[in-house]
């Protein structure tokens, strides 16, 4: 009987400290929607050098968007807010040798360059998102390899960019 109320006890004071502590919370992703608004369309430029991973990046921005922002994606004549986004090209950086000398990682340095149109303003945002992998010594990398380096550098990159887009929403209240 004794551990039933010391479990009460336990319960009771984990609710307290949650409703003091939680007084003014607002999500990161609210503040970022009061920036972008209810309603964005994106466009990414098509890379003459990387035309395939144009595609795997407006996949992840427009999920990021829906996802994080739970906003609606429509034609630019409708949206609250225009995202265009560059890809600049990736670096390749080794990161670690072997004892041999031979690289055997890499990082991937993926830079995007969004711009944020709406009604009344127009910025410029810079983000950068890094992946590392591993290849075989003495090999040179993939194209699956670079890909999916690509890839999932794009989508820190994204994620940089609404941690940006999330503290200018902060700021303005």
């Amino acid at each position: 009987m004794k551990f039933y109320s010391n479990a009460q006890k336990f319960i009771l004071l984990t609710m307290v400290v949650l409703l003091f502590s939680a007084c003014g919370y607002k999500p990161s992703s609210k503040y970022a929607r009061e920036v972008l608004g209810r309603k964005i369309s994106t466009d990414v430029v098509i890379s003459a050098q990387d035309p395939e991973n144009t595609v795997v990046i407006k996949d992840a921005v427009d999920a990021a968007l829906v996802e994080i922002f739970h906003t609606s994606l429509t034609s630019r004549k409708y949206a609250d807010t225009h995202l265009t986004i560059v890809l600049d090209p990736p670096s390749y950086t080794p990161i670690q040798y072997n004892a041999d000398g031979f690289v055997i990682a890499y990082r991937a340095t993926i830079v995007l360059r969004i711009t944020r149109e709406s009604k009344d303003s127009k910025k410029h945002y810079v983000s950068q998102g890094t992946y590392d992998f591993s290849v075989l010594p003495n090999a040179v990398f993939t194209d699956q390899e670079r890909f999916d380096a690509i890839k999932y550098g794009s989508a820190k990159a994204i994620s940089s960019f609404i941690a940006q887009v999330s503290a200018e929403g902060s700021r303005k209240k």
